[in-house]
């Protein structure tokens, strides 16, 4: 039995005595928890538990049941010193095993980041650096989200001169040794060459790549090794060393033979190389995120007791009034009090087009006021701000771990003890042949340095770094690396209606058979005056469809009139005096109600309520003038994005409450082919679910609150990220701009990032399913092949190895310039 541990966590949602017993009653039912103790007075529960039997996530789900919570929070940190796919697994293996209080760590070999979920209270930041540095690796220390990504680029660039610097002393000692040795092997030196001393030249020359340039690799292997694991390093060294040995044996007279030093020197060299260029790739997956960041404006000018200052934009509080001049970006989120402008917000939501800012709009920090000055009263500031809540999105995001990488993480956990398990295979088969003991060790140092488990480290993040990455530049959001897998086998899209295919508000389309633009000439004499009659009936109004009126007439340029005599007549509509006439509007039924002469004018209202569009009857003194259409109109661009989506060989299907007529006649318009019509919004999961029992793997769209219990039942949820809070939170993929082209964006995001991943990943497969038995001479029994191919020298191992992960990063890198 393992000795039983404590944890203290807090819970929230106790109000009395009763909830403490219950909570503890409750904790107390786990199993493998021998007692639990909460304290009222600091809201923490003390549990006592056999850590062999049960986890503290267990604990928290059964208080979460018994309808309480504990709070558990998520820290960042960057992580130092990780060469391979095992590190990635030894630092996972030291957080979520030996520490108490964190209930989930992944690290991201391709950001080199461990994202930790944990109970506050429970562990401090201190006890997480202490486990991973007693696993053998760093943490960058800082004491700011600001110096944190000073301090990490600072340490990263460090890390990358300290590299750069053992390389060129590698360079330096190997070239010559390099040189030297073949020009005695070719015969090009003379008999000088083969001189005793010659080989105790190459040793010196050897020694300090071995010991300086190769230091990471002894020290990194040790600690990989002290852990119970086997990494990268570990191969590198002993490959490395076993050249470097042998020929002091040599080169001391114990045995005969050749020595081997400018093998040792050129495989640590070559790899050192290939390390070097990957982490110089490896800073370029998450330069988007980095480009994000980097959006912030510096500083703010703010109004302080009448006086505008300029101030760093971290000491800006909510309610402060900021003054934005043409041409600056915006520092924090907040709503125009003064002023009207064009804002570019393309950086934030890939919308290439400013959008127009007046008072009462709300406008994002780090966009670029375009025109005029405005005045905006700070709403969010800070890590509250919508910029900090994206890149902390994608952050965690690029965290989390994708289903598909699941196999090479099991490939890599026994990897390298196969290897070696290969090598003195190799050794033994090629010895006990008669190949002799040198040909023997060669073939064995070979095997060692050709393996290479970064490739299958690197294959998946990188690829979800640089896809996400993408994603957020172009106002596409996931929320973990699962909905970015899931998109890419999407069959079908389910589009609520409104807010996501239409605007979700109404607008005046038509006034009698004419349709209504912009422009003013559009409209003939007698409609324009119609128009401006009933806007002016409506001014003031609260009703959507009297506010669609009066905007119409507002975007024609019409003066309205004060009405008088102004009564609303319930179920019917409106009546008033205005410029002398008496002037009715509203249905049918007030129509007929006050005995309108209709003009002919039904087979016009027939009409547009064929079309989905609500007809609005104006009447002047006594008989009807007019009809006016109205209808929830369909968003600039969502023509566009069904197309697409057909493009993609997706079911485009539109889910809508409205009845079947009118939800076929905005289908059509669409393009879409199939729809749910008169759905109730408690249903619109169920129709969800008839789609995926029909076979097919389906997304849903929405931007509503009834709309979150279909984006979860969906594969792939996507929120339109102008809609409800609760929507987004139970979506897996968010669309900052609330244009709808966002859907087949991210759908051909997620299908290149997926396919990059599985070149990736076949890549990684491949380099080490087919060269390794090549490195163990598994081509020799062909003559007719090269030398070179059928005794692949321990050097061509190095230079192959050193750049098949280098490979795998470029590979993952050609997504930034992927067209979406």
């Amino acid at each position: 039995m393992a000795a039983e541990k404590q944890i203290t966590m807090p819970v929230l949602g106790m109000t009395c005595a009763n909830c403490v017993a219950t909570v503890e009653r409750n904790t107390k039912k786990v199993d493998g928890v021998s007692d639990a103790v909460v304290n009222f007075g600091t809201e923490k529960v003390t549990v006592t538990y056999d850590p062999a039997l049960t986890k503290p996530e267990q604990m928290i789900e059964r208080i979460k049941k018994a309808g309480y919570d504990v709070p558990v929070a998520t820290m960042e940190l960057p992580i130092t010193g990780m060469t391979c796919a095992n590190c990635v697994a030894t630092v996972e293996r030291a957080l979520n095993k030996k520490v108490p209080g964190i209930l989930e760590a992944n690290v991201n070999f391709a950001t080199e980041k461990a994202t930790v979920r944990y109970i506050p209270g429970a562990v401090t930041r201190a006890d997480i650096v202490a486990a991973v540095e007693r696993a053998g690796y760093g943490v960058v220390a800082a004491d700011s989200a600001e110096e944190m990504v000073d301090a990490e680029k600072l340490a990263r660039e460090a890390e990358i001169r300290d590299q750069t610097r053992k390389l060129i002393v590698g360079v330096i000692f190997t070239l010559p040794l390099f040189l030297l040795s073949m020009g005695r092997d070719f015969g090009l030196l003379g008999a000088w060459a083969h001189a005793p001393w010659v080989n105790y030249l190459f040793w010196l020359l050897a020694t300090p790549v071995q010991f300086y340039t190769g230091r990471d690799y002894y020290v990194g292997g040790y600690k990989s090794l002290r852990n119970k694991s086997a990494n990268m390093d570990v191969l590198v060294a002993l490959g490395s060393s076993v050249a470097y040995f042998y020929s002091i044996v040599v080169m001391t007279g114990l045995l005969g033979g050749h020595v081997y030093f400018e093998t040792s020197a050129a495989i640590i060299t070559l790899i050192k190389v290939g390390k070097l260029i990957e982490a110089r790739a490896k800073g370029k997956t998450s330069e988007a995120i980095k480009a994000l960041m980097g959006l912030q404006a510096k500083t703010a000018r703010v109004e302080r007791n009448g006086q505008e200052i300029d101030i760093p934009t971290d000491e800006v509080v909510a309610g402060d009034i900021v003054v934005v001049r043409p041409g600056e970006k915006v520092p924090v989120d907040g709503v125009v009090v003064n002023g009207r402008s064009a804002v570019d917000e393309s950086l934030l939501t890939g919308e290439s087009l400013p959008v127009d800012k007046k008072v009462g709009d709300a406008v994002i920090g780090a966009t670029l006021n375009k025109q005029g000055l405005l005045k905006i009263e700070a709403t969010h500031v800070g890590r509250d701000t919508a910029l900090a809540q994206i890149v902390r999105l994608v952050e965690q995001a690029q965290g989390s771990k994708a289903p598909i990488q699941a196999l090479a993480d099991q490939v890599a956990a026994i990897f390298v003890p196969a290897v070696i398990a290969i090598a003195l295979l190799t050794f033994v088969i090629w010895w006990a042949g008669g190949a002799g003991f040198t040909p023997a060790l060669v073939r064995l140092v070979a095997v060692l340095v050709i393996a290479c488990p970064c490739a299958l480290g690197l294959a998946t993040p990188t690829a979800i770094v640089v896809g996400m990455g993408k994603g957020a530049s172009q106002g596409i959001l996931f929320k973990n690396s699962e909905a970015l897998e899931r998109a890419h086998a999407l069959q079908a899209v389910v589009l609520d209606k409104t807010g996501t295919i239409t605007k979700g508000e109404p607008e005046v389309t038509a006034i009698n058979n004419e349709q209504l633009t912009t422009n003013k000439s559009a409209l003939n004499g007698s409609n324009l005056e119609l128009l401006r009659l009933a806007a002016s009936v409506e001014r003031g109004s609260e009703h959507p469809l009297g506010e669609a009126v009066v905007r119409a007439a507002q975007a024609q340029g019409l003066s309205l009139s004060e009405p008088a005599a102004f009564e609303a007549i319930a179920g019917h509509g409106v009546s008033a005096s205005v410029d002398g006439h008496a002037v009715l509007l509203g249905n049918l039924r007030l129509m007929e109600r006050e005995h309108v002469h209709m003009n002919g004018l039904r087979e016009t209202a027939d009409r547009l309520q064929q079309q989905a569009q609500t007809a609005m009857w104006v009447a002047v003194d006594g008989e009807a003038r007019a009809v006016i259409g109205i209808a929830d109109t369909i968003k600039d661009g969502s023509k566009e994005a069904v197309a697409q989506m057909k493009q993609q060989h997706l079911l485009v299907v539109m889910m809508t409450g409205d009845n079947e007529a009118t939800a076929r006649a905005i289908a059509a318009e669409a393009g879409i082919d199939r729809i749910f019509a008169e759905v109730l919004p408690g249903d619109k999961a169920s129709n969800v679910a008839k789609l995926q029992a029909e076979g097919y793997v389906t997304a849903m769209v929405g931007d509503g609150i009834n709309d979150a219990p279909a984006l979860a039942q969906a594969d792939v949820g996507i929120a339109i990220g102008t809609g409800a809070d609760v929507a987004m939170e139970a979506a897996g993929v968010t669309l900052i701009s609330g244009d709808l082209r966002g859907v087949p964006k991210a759908i051909k995001l997620s299908r290149a990032t997926m396919r990059t991943i599985k070149e990736n990943l076949f890549w990684a497969f491949a380099y080490n399913v087919v060269l390794i038995p090549v490195a163990a001479g598994a081509l020799s029994f062909f003559p007719g092949l090269p030398i070179w191919l059928r005794e692949l020298h321990p050097i061509a191992a190095a230079f192959a190895m050193a750049f098949s992960s280098v490979t795998v990063v470029s590979n993952s890198l050609r997504l930034r310039r992927a067209k979406i």
